[in-house]
Parts: C-alpha cells; structure tokens; sequence
C-alpha cells in the first residue's frame, strides 16, 4: 500500500525557515520523481519543486526558486523541502507527490503558516 505521509508543518514568523519532510512506502521509491505542491486557501493547488528519481534533477516554481530547496534520500526513502525567507504569501498546505509515468500518489498535507 503506497503512503506519503507529511511533516514539518508549523506556524513561522516572516523571514524565518522550515524543513519540510514526507516519508514514502510501499512503492520503489527511487525510480520516483518526487514532488511538493501546495494550496492556499481559495487558491488551486499550485507546483513548488520536483526532483528527478535517479539523477536528482531538480525543478521549482519561479516563485521559490531562490528560497527554496528540494532534497531526497533514497536510503530513507523521504524527500524534503527547506523553505528559507518565508513570506506570508507562502502559508498553504504543502503536498508531497510521487510520480512515475501515468502514476501519481499523493499525501494529504502538512500546514505552513506565515504570520507574524
């Protein structure tokens, strides 16, 4: 049974950092591009980062390139998201993906609010 299973979530002031992390199982997790996403209230669900699975190709929206950054380790088979210089713009709830093909799995959220 495939699980993605998010943590890290919190409360942050403006300028402050957060490492997200999401823990997978039940599907090879390697061969995987992995992916965070996120949704703010009233918002749709937008991309944020991609990492490949094998060559560690990375992707993000123009919006976190600088301040953000997505990380794996196969051997733990858990991808992470470091969000540096938070902006209250950033407060959504951020979804991990896997994706292989016409595959796609999903988490169910961990909450990240900025507010000062």
């Amino acid at each position: 049974q495939v699980q993605l299973v998010e943590s890290g979530g919190a409360l942050v002031q403006p300028g402050g950092s957060l490492r997200l992390s999401c823990a997978a199982s039940g599907f090879t997790f390697s061969t995987y591009a992995m992916s965070w996403y996120r949704q703010a209230p009233g918002k749709e669900r937008e991309f944020v980062a991609i990492i490949s699975g094998l060559t560690n190709t990375r992707n993000y929206a123009e919006s976190t390139r600088d301040r953000f950054t997505i990380s794996r380790d196969n051997a733990k088979n858990t991808v992470y998201l470091q969000m540096n210089s938070l902006k209250p713009d950033d407060t959504a709830v951020y979804y991990c993906g896997a994706h292989r093909g016409s595959s796609n799995f999903w988490g169910q959220g961990t909450q990240v609010t900025v507010s000062s």
